[in-house]
Protein backbone atom coordinates (compact mmCIF):
# COMPACT_ATOMS: atom_id res chain seq x y z
CA UNK A 1 0.00 0.00 0.00
CA UNK A 2 2.87 2.37 0.79
CA UNK A 3 4.26 2.01 -2.74
CA UNK A 4 1.15 3.75 -4.13
CA UNK A 5 2.36 7.15 -2.88
CA UNK A 6 6.02 6.64 -2.05
CA UNK A 7 8.25 9.45 -3.40
CA UNK A 8 5.21 11.45 -4.55
CA UNK A 9 5.18 14.38 -2.13
CA UNK A 10 2.39 16.21 -3.94
CA UNK A 11 0.06 13.20 -3.62
CA UNK A 12 1.04 12.80 0.05
CA UNK A 13 0.22 16.47 0.71
CA UNK A 14 -3.13 16.12 -1.07
CA UNK A 15 -3.94 13.04 1.00
CA UNK A 16 -3.12 14.94 4.19
CA UNK A 17 -5.45 17.80 3.18
CA UNK A 18 -8.30 15.35 2.57
CA UNK A 19 -7.64 13.39 5.76
CA UNK A 20 -7.50 16.57 7.86
CA UNK A 21 -10.65 17.93 6.17
CA UNK A 22 -12.67 14.81 6.96
CA UNK A 23 -11.57 14.90 10.61
CA UNK A 24 -12.62 18.56 10.70
CA UNK A 25 -16.08 17.49 9.57
CA UNK A 26 -15.75 18.73 5.98
CA UNK A 27 -17.04 16.82 2.97
CA UNK A 28 -15.17 18.80 0.31
CA UNK A 29 -14.18 22.28 -0.87
CA UNK A 30 -15.77 25.03 -2.91
CA UNK A 31 -13.40 27.93 -3.76
CA UNK A 32 -15.84 30.79 -3.16
CA UNK A 33 -17.06 29.50 0.19
CA UNK A 34 -13.54 28.83 1.44
CA UNK A 35 -12.30 32.27 0.32
CA UNK A 36 -15.28 34.07 1.87
CA UNK A 37 -14.84 32.25 5.18
CA UNK A 38 -11.18 33.27 5.31
CA UNK A 39 -11.87 36.90 4.47
CA UNK A 40 -14.97 37.50 6.58
CA UNK A 41 -13.87 35.90 9.85
CA UNK A 42 -10.34 34.54 9.80
CA UNK A 43 -10.37 33.46 13.48
CA UNK A 44 -13.45 31.35 12.87
CA UNK A 45 -11.95 29.98 9.64
CA UNK A 46 -8.84 28.85 11.55
CA UNK A 47 -11.04 26.79 13.87
CA UNK A 48 -13.10 25.44 10.98
CA UNK A 49 -10.24 24.39 8.70
CA UNK A 50 -7.09 24.12 10.81
CA UNK A 51 -3.52 25.12 9.93
CA UNK A 52 -2.76 22.25 7.52
CA UNK A 53 -5.76 22.80 5.27
CA UNK A 54 -5.30 26.58 5.15
CA UNK A 55 -1.61 26.26 4.28
CA UNK A 56 -2.05 23.63 1.58
CA UNK A 57 -5.06 25.24 -0.10
CA UNK A 58 -3.79 28.86 -0.02
CA UNK A 59 0.01 28.31 -0.23
CA UNK A 60 0.41 30.68 2.74
CA UNK A 61 0.95 30.23 6.46
CA UNK A 62 -1.81 31.40 8.82
CA UNK A 63 0.24 34.26 10.31
CA UNK A 64 1.09 35.65 6.88
CA UNK A 65 -2.56 35.57 5.78
CA UNK A 66 -3.68 37.32 8.95
CA UNK A 67 -1.16 40.15 8.50
CA UNK A 68 -2.03 40.78 4.85
CA UNK A 69 -5.74 40.02 4.68
CA UNK A 70 -6.75 43.68 4.35
CA UNK A 71 -4.54 44.29 1.31
CA UNK A 72 -6.63 44.07 -1.91
CA UNK A 73 -3.76 42.71 -4.01
CA UNK A 74 -3.12 39.96 -1.46
CA UNK A 75 -6.81 39.03 -1.41
CA UNK A 76 -6.74 38.63 -5.19
CA UNK A 77 -3.66 36.37 -4.97
CA UNK A 78 -5.27 34.37 -2.17
CA UNK A 79 -8.39 33.78 -4.25
CA UNK A 80 -6.36 32.70 -7.32
CA UNK A 81 -4.32 30.24 -5.22
CA UNK A 82 -7.45 28.70 -3.72
CA UNK A 83 -9.11 28.33 -7.13
CA UNK A 84 -5.94 26.80 -8.64
CA UNK A 85 -5.37 24.28 -5.85
CA UNK A 86 -8.98 23.17 -5.73
CA UNK A 87 -9.08 22.85 -9.53
CA UNK A 88 -6.02 20.60 -9.27
CA UNK A 89 -7.87 18.32 -6.83
CA UNK A 90 -10.76 18.11 -9.30
CA UNK A 91 -8.41 17.27 -12.19
CA UNK A 92 -7.00 14.38 -10.15
CA UNK A 93 -10.49 13.03 -9.45
CA UNK A 94 -10.34 13.79 -5.73
CA UNK A 95 -13.25 16.25 -5.89
CA UNK A 96 -16.39 15.90 -7.99
CA UNK A 97 -18.01 18.74 -9.97
CA UNK A 98 -19.79 20.03 -6.85
CA UNK A 99 -16.53 20.04 -4.88
CA UNK A 100 -17.35 16.98 -2.74
CA UNK A 101 -14.75 14.30 -1.96
CA UNK A 102 -14.86 11.29 -4.26
CA UNK A 103 -14.24 7.66 -3.38
CA UNK A 104 -10.69 8.11 -4.70
CA UNK A 105 -10.21 10.90 -2.14
CA UNK A 106 -11.36 8.68 0.73
CA UNK A 107 -9.06 5.89 -0.46
CA UNK A 108 -6.08 8.27 -0.58
CA UNK A 109 -6.93 9.58 2.90
CA UNK A 110 -6.99 6.01 4.25
CA UNK A 111 -3.56 5.28 2.74
CA UNK A 112 -2.13 8.43 4.33
CA UNK A 113 -3.53 7.50 7.76
CA UNK A 114 -2.16 3.97 7.41
CA UNK A 115 1.37 5.00 6.40
CA UNK A 116 1.61 7.78 9.00
CA UNK A 117 0.56 5.45 11.80
CA UNK A 118 2.87 2.62 10.76
CA UNK A 119 5.81 5.02 10.47
CA UNK A 120 5.05 6.30 13.98
CA UNK A 121 4.82 2.78 15.40
CA UNK A 122 8.13 1.79 13.81
CA UNK A 123 9.83 4.79 15.44
CA UNK A 124 8.37 3.66 18.78
CA UNK A 125 9.39 0.06 18.08
CA UNK A 126 5.77 -1.08 18.38
CA UNK A 127 4.95 -2.00 14.82
CA UNK A 128 7.67 -4.44 13.89
CA UNK A 129 6.60 -7.73 12.39
CA UNK A 130 7.57 -10.65 14.61
CA UNK A 131 8.93 -13.87 13.12
CA UNK A 132 6.99 -16.76 14.64
CA UNK A 133 7.38 -20.50 14.07
CA UNK A 134 3.93 -21.58 12.94
CA UNK A 135 2.20 -24.94 12.92
CA UNK A 136 -1.23 -26.44 13.49
CA UNK A 137 -1.17 -25.91 17.26
CA UNK A 138 -0.37 -22.19 17.17
CA UNK A 139 2.71 -19.99 17.04
CA UNK A 140 5.89 -20.62 19.00
CA UNK A 141 6.52 -17.17 20.45
CA UNK A 142 8.38 -17.22 23.82
CA UNK A 143 9.98 -19.86 26.01
CA UNK A 144 9.05 -20.76 29.59
CA UNK A 145 10.17 -23.35 32.17
CA UNK A 146 8.86 -26.84 31.47
CA UNK A 147 5.65 -27.72 33.30
CA UNK A 148 4.18 -31.14 33.88
CA UNK A 149 1.70 -31.90 31.12
CA UNK A 150 3.51 -29.90 28.42
CA UNK A 151 3.97 -31.71 25.10
CA UNK A 152 7.49 -33.02 24.54
CA UNK A 153 7.43 -31.75 20.95
CA UNK A 154 7.24 -28.21 22.40
CA UNK A 155 10.58 -28.49 24.21
CA UNK A 156 12.89 -25.66 23.06
CA UNK A 157 16.12 -27.60 22.54
CA UNK A 158 18.52 -24.67 22.02
CA UNK A 159 17.18 -22.79 25.02
CA UNK A 160 17.33 -25.93 27.16
CA UNK A 161 20.95 -26.63 26.16
CA UNK A 162 22.01 -23.02 26.80
CA UNK A 163 20.49 -23.14 30.27
CA UNK A 164 22.21 -26.44 31.13
CA UNK A 165 25.58 -25.09 29.91
CA UNK A 166 25.20 -21.86 31.90
CA UNK A 167 24.55 -23.96 35.02
CA UNK A 168 27.60 -26.15 34.29
CA UNK A 169 25.47 -29.29 34.23
CA UNK A 170 27.10 -32.33 32.62
CA UNK A 171 23.70 -33.55 31.52
CA UNK A 172 20.28 -31.98 31.05
CA UNK A 173 18.31 -31.96 34.29
CA UNK A 174 14.53 -31.49 34.59
CA UNK A 175 14.98 -27.91 35.84
CA UNK A 176 16.90 -27.04 32.64
CA UNK A 177 13.98 -27.87 30.38
CA UNK A 178 12.23 -25.00 28.64
CA UNK A 179 9.27 -25.16 26.28
CA UNK A 180 7.79 -22.95 23.62
CA UNK A 181 4.74 -21.01 24.73
CA UNK A 182 2.18 -21.19 21.99
CA UNK A 183 0.13 -18.12 21.21
CA UNK A 184 -3.60 -18.64 20.73
CA UNK A 185 -4.89 -18.07 17.21
CA UNK A 186 -8.10 -16.58 15.95
CA UNK A 187 -10.36 -16.78 19.01
CA UNK A 188 -10.50 -13.12 20.02
CA UNK A 189 -12.91 -10.51 18.66
CA UNK A 190 -12.31 -6.86 19.50
CA UNK A 191 -14.54 -3.93 18.53
CA UNK A 192 -13.18 -0.38 18.56
CA UNK A 193 -16.02 2.02 19.45
CA UNK A 194 -14.98 5.50 18.36
CA UNK A 195 -16.81 8.55 19.64
CA UNK A 196 -17.25 10.83 16.60
CA UNK A 197 -19.33 13.51 18.32
CA UNK A 198 -18.71 17.20 17.63
CA UNK A 199 -16.22 17.63 20.48
CA UNK A 200 -13.89 15.11 18.79
CA UNK A 201 -13.49 17.34 15.69
CA UNK A 202 -9.99 17.88 14.30
CA UNK A 203 -6.79 16.54 15.84
CA UNK A 204 -8.61 14.37 18.40
CA UNK A 205 -10.52 12.46 15.74
CA UNK A 206 -7.52 12.18 13.42
CA UNK A 207 -5.34 10.72 16.20
CA UNK A 208 -8.14 8.41 17.36
CA UNK A 209 -8.47 7.08 13.79
CA UNK A 210 -4.75 6.28 13.71
CA UNK A 211 -5.01 4.48 17.05
CA UNK A 212 -7.85 2.42 15.55
CA UNK A 213 -5.66 1.56 12.56
CA UNK A 214 -2.89 0.38 14.90
CA UNK A 215 -5.36 -1.81 16.79
CA UNK A 216 -6.89 -3.30 13.62
CA UNK A 217 -3.47 -3.96 12.08
CA UNK A 218 -2.10 -5.80 15.10
CA UNK A 219 -5.33 -7.70 15.80
CA UNK A 220 -5.60 -9.05 12.25
CA UNK A 221 -1.85 -9.67 11.96
CA UNK A 222 -2.17 -12.00 14.97
CA UNK A 223 -5.06 -13.94 13.39
CA UNK A 224 -7.76 -12.37 15.57
CA UNK A 225 -10.73 -10.28 14.40
CA UNK A 226 -11.31 -6.53 14.67
CA UNK A 227 -14.62 -4.69 14.37
CA UNK A 228 -15.48 -1.02 14.24
CA UNK A 229 -18.29 1.10 15.67
CA UNK A 230 -18.36 4.83 14.90
CA UNK A 231 -20.99 6.65 16.92
CA UNK A 232 -22.26 10.12 17.81
CA UNK A 233 -25.94 10.60 18.70
CA UNK A 234 -26.51 7.89 16.07
CA UNK A 235 -24.53 4.89 14.83
CA UNK A 236 -22.54 6.44 11.98
CA UNK A 237 -20.92 3.19 10.83
CA UNK A 238 -20.58 -0.36 12.11
CA UNK A 239 -18.49 -3.36 11.03
CA UNK A 240 -18.73 -6.69 12.87
CA UNK A 241 -15.42 -8.37 13.81
CA UNK A 242 -13.57 -9.25 10.61
CA UNK A 243 -10.13 -9.85 9.15
CA UNK A 244 -10.78 -7.41 6.29
CA UNK A 245 -8.25 -4.72 7.20
CA UNK A 246 -8.90 -2.59 4.10
CA UNK A 247 -12.62 -2.32 4.93
CA UNK A 248 -11.80 -1.15 8.46
CA UNK A 249 -9.18 1.28 7.17
CA UNK A 250 -11.38 2.99 4.59
CA UNK A 251 -14.31 3.23 7.02
CA UNK A 252 -12.13 4.84 9.67
CA UNK A 253 -10.76 7.31 7.12
CA UNK A 254 -14.30 8.51 6.26
CA UNK A 255 -15.38 9.18 9.87
CA UNK A 256 -16.51 12.77 10.51
CA UNK A 257 -17.26 14.49 13.81
CA UNK A 258 -20.81 15.69 14.41
CA UNK A 259 -23.73 15.76 16.85
CA UNK A 260 -23.79 14.57 20.49
CA UNK A 261 -22.61 11.44 22.33
CA UNK A 262 -24.93 8.46 22.82
CA UNK A 263 -22.97 5.68 24.53
CA UNK A 264 -26.11 3.65 25.18
CA UNK A 265 -26.73 3.26 21.45
CA UNK A 266 -23.09 2.26 20.94
CA UNK A 267 -23.26 -0.42 23.63
CA UNK A 268 -26.51 -1.90 22.25
CA UNK A 269 -25.01 -1.95 18.74
CA UNK A 270 -21.87 -3.67 20.01
CA UNK A 271 -24.02 -6.47 21.46
CA UNK A 272 -25.50 -6.99 17.98
CA UNK A 273 -22.10 -6.98 16.26
CA UNK A 274 -20.22 -9.47 18.43
CA UNK A 275 -20.40 -13.17 17.50
CA UNK A 276 -22.61 -15.24 19.82
CA UNK A 277 -20.35 -18.28 19.98
CA UNK A 278 -18.09 -18.74 22.99
CA UNK A 279 -14.91 -16.74 22.55
CA UNK A 280 -13.32 -13.56 23.89
CA UNK A 281 -15.50 -10.57 22.94
CA UNK A 282 -13.95 -7.29 24.03
CA UNK A 283 -15.15 -3.73 23.44
CA UNK A 284 -12.74 -0.78 23.56
CA UNK A 285 -14.51 2.60 23.76
CA UNK A 286 -12.68 5.83 23.03
CA UNK A 287 -14.49 9.02 24.08
CA UNK A 288 -13.81 12.54 25.28
CA UNK A 289 -17.12 13.23 27.03
CA UNK A 290 -19.94 11.80 29.09
CA UNK A 291 -23.06 10.85 27.10
CA UNK A 292 -25.38 13.77 26.38
CA UNK A 293 -28.18 12.05 24.46
CA UNK A 294 -31.24 10.47 26.10
CA UNK A 295 -33.62 11.18 29.00
CA UNK A 296 -31.17 9.94 31.63
CA UNK A 297 -28.00 9.20 29.66
CA UNK A 298 -25.72 8.15 32.54
CA UNK A 299 -28.25 5.71 34.02
CA UNK A 300 -29.11 4.31 30.58
CA UNK A 301 -25.40 3.86 29.82
CA UNK A 302 -24.84 1.85 33.02
CA UNK A 303 -27.80 -0.40 32.18
CA UNK A 304 -26.48 -0.95 28.63
CA UNK A 305 -23.03 -1.83 30.02
CA UNK A 306 -24.65 -4.39 32.37
CA UNK A 307 -26.55 -5.90 29.45
CA UNK A 308 -23.37 -6.15 27.38
CA UNK A 309 -21.56 -7.86 30.27
CA UNK A 310 -24.42 -10.36 30.65
CA UNK A 311 -23.82 -11.23 26.98
CA UNK A 312 -20.20 -12.11 27.78
CA UNK A 313 -18.69 -8.85 26.49
CA UNK A 314 -15.92 -7.16 28.48
CA UNK A 315 -15.50 -3.39 28.20
CA UNK A 316 -12.49 -1.10 28.49
CA UNK A 317 -12.56 2.66 27.97
CA UNK A 318 -9.99 5.25 26.95
CA UNK A 319 -11.05 8.72 28.12
CA UNK A 320 -9.52 11.86 26.62
CA UNK A 321 -9.60 14.77 29.07
CA UNK A 322 -12.71 13.59 30.90
CA UNK A 323 -14.15 15.86 33.57
CA UNK A 324 -14.96 14.53 37.06
CA UNK A 325 -18.47 13.32 36.13
CA UNK A 326 -17.19 11.72 32.96
CA UNK A 327 -14.42 9.91 34.78
CA UNK A 328 -16.87 8.65 37.40
CA UNK A 329 -19.15 7.18 34.73
CA UNK A 330 -16.18 5.73 32.84
CA UNK A 331 -15.09 3.92 36.03
CA UNK A 332 -18.61 2.53 36.44
CA UNK A 333 -18.67 1.27 32.83
CA UNK A 334 -15.30 -0.49 33.08
CA UNK A 335 -16.11 -1.94 36.53
CA UNK A 336 -19.41 -3.32 35.23
CA UNK A 337 -17.68 -4.48 32.05
CA UNK A 338 -14.77 -6.13 33.91
CA UNK A 339 -12.30 -4.09 31.86
CA UNK A 340 -9.77 -1.31 32.32
CA UNK A 341 -9.97 2.48 32.32
CA UNK A 342 -7.28 4.68 30.79
CA UNK A 343 -7.42 8.45 31.28
CA UNK A 344 -5.19 10.67 29.17
CA UNK A 345 -4.96 14.40 28.54
CA UNK A 346 -2.57 14.05 25.60
CA UNK A 347 -3.14 12.61 22.14
CA UNK A 348 0.39 11.42 21.34
CA UNK A 349 0.12 8.19 23.37
CA UNK A 350 -3.31 6.97 22.20
CA UNK A 351 -1.89 4.23 19.98
CA UNK A 352 0.47 3.08 22.76
CA UNK A 353 -2.47 2.85 25.19
CA UNK A 354 -4.67 0.93 22.76
CA UNK A 355 -1.91 -1.56 21.91
CA UNK A 356 -1.20 -2.00 25.62
CA UNK A 357 -4.88 -2.84 26.07
CA UNK A 358 -4.70 -5.33 23.18
CA UNK A 359 -1.68 -7.05 24.75
CA UNK A 360 -3.54 -7.30 28.07
CA UNK A 361 -6.52 -8.96 26.37
CA UNK A 362 -4.44 -11.46 24.40
CA UNK A 363 -2.34 -12.36 27.45
CA UNK A 364 -5.36 -13.13 29.64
Amino acid sequence: MRSVIENDQETIDEGKIISESISQGLGGFTPDLLFNNLVKNFQRAKKLYGATIIREVTDFEEDYIEKNLNIPEFKATLKRNIERNIAKLKEKGLLDKEGQFTQAAYTLASIILYTEELDKLRVKGLGEHEEHIKNHYGEKKHTAPYKKGARYRDIALKSTLRKAIRRSHRRILPEDLTTWERKRKGNISIIYALDASGSMRGKKLSTAKKAGIALAFKTIQEKNKAGLLIFSSIIEDAIPPTQDFLHLLTTLAKAKASKETDLTKALHKAIELFPKRAETNHLIILSDAIPTKGKNPTSETRKAASLARSEGITISLIGIGLDERGERLAKDITTIGNGRLYITNTLENLDTIILQEYDTITAS
